[in-house]
């Protein structure tokens, strides 16, 4: 197993890692289960690679316009949806997903069902890294703040949310924008790193594949939708050596974590820099004992 293998995983688990803060945001954090966030990837993959190859424009501004892009179609969608409820928004997405895919199998201005090949190699895992921790900083700081409250209140009770003066379609809007935009940046960043885009990359199967990552991690825990973001990725190539029994097991192993222990890996729990000393047992002043949902 060579650097540059491996090199490749890494890089697919950080392209992950940033869709599915998106979705732990929208779903986590807010609350709006979404079957269709492949979709809004779909949408930032064909735009980035768009304006960067067909208008020529710097690869940074080609992932921010292909981020922008979907969230630009979140807003439309969010106002036919997002005053639904319950299963109905979560199926309403799932047919946005869908359409999204058979709308490009059939625009041959982006290649149609055989595909846009051709796209110049221009990501690697520095860049990755560098947007992933990005990601991961916002939503941090985004989360801890008046507005993350009060998506988290949203997902608590609505009634309750409205009773306190917060507009829960609001806030529901900005959670789906900013959810949207990290699928659009990653999806920008899995086309110029595969070089090769094609509609059934964005398939059903890739929405579920994000809601499984933000579930298995834990409602409402960033933390947790990196760690688990990046071991079901890494976990299949490991299994590689299995063949066609590396999925069994993997489905396997998913339910496994599922019923031993069903809040997910972290439980809506963060792993912060108090909780990583003490872990690692490094002296440091007495303090009183960390807050609930902190490790």
């Amino acid at each position: 197993m060579d650097w540059f293998y491996i090199e490749g995983v890494l890089i697919l688990a950080g392209i992950n890692i940033i869709a599915v803060l998106g979705l732990s945001l929208l779903t986590g954090f807010t609350g709006l289960f979404s079957f269709g966030h492949a979709g809004f990837m779909a949408v930032g993959a064909y735009t980035s690679v768009y304006f960067g190859e067909r208008m020529g424009l710097p690869f940074l501004v080609a992932i921010i316009a292909g981020g922008l892009s979907a969230g630009l179609m979140s807003l439309f969608i969010g106002r036919l949806t997002l005053k639904l409820k319950g299963d109905y928004f979560c199926i309403a997405t799932l047919g946005f997903g869908e359409a999204i895919r058979l709308l490009l199998d059939n625009l041959q201005v982006f290649g149609g069902a055989r595909g846009w090949p051709g796209i110049p190699p221009k990501v690697d895992l520095t860049t990755v890294v560098i947007f992933s921790l990005l990601g991961i900083i916002f939503l941090v700081f985004l989360i801890n703040s008046r507005h993350g409250r009060a998506m988290i209140a949203v997902r608590e009770e609505e009634l309750a949310a409205k009773v306190m003066g917060i507009d829960v379609y609001r806030y529901k809007v900005i959670s789906l924008f900013i959810s949207a935009v990290y699928a659009g940046v990653a999806g920008g960043l899995l086309g110029y790193y595969l070089t090769f885009l094609q509609p059934k990359l964005f398939g059903l199967q890739k929405s579920t594949e994000y809601t499984i990552m933000v579930i298995f991690g834990g409602i409402g825990s960033i933390s947790g939708s990196v760690l688990a973001a990046f071991l079901l990725t890494v976990l299949p190539e490991i299994l590689r050596s299995f063949a066609v029994w590396r999925f069994v097991i993997y489905g396997a192993a998913v339910i496994f974590i599922m019923i031993a222990r069903p809040q997910g890996l972290m439980g809506g729990k963060e792993i912060t820099l108090k909780g990583v000393t003490s872990i690692l047992g490094i002296p440091g002043k007495n303090r009183r004992t960390a807050r609930s949902g902190e490790v």
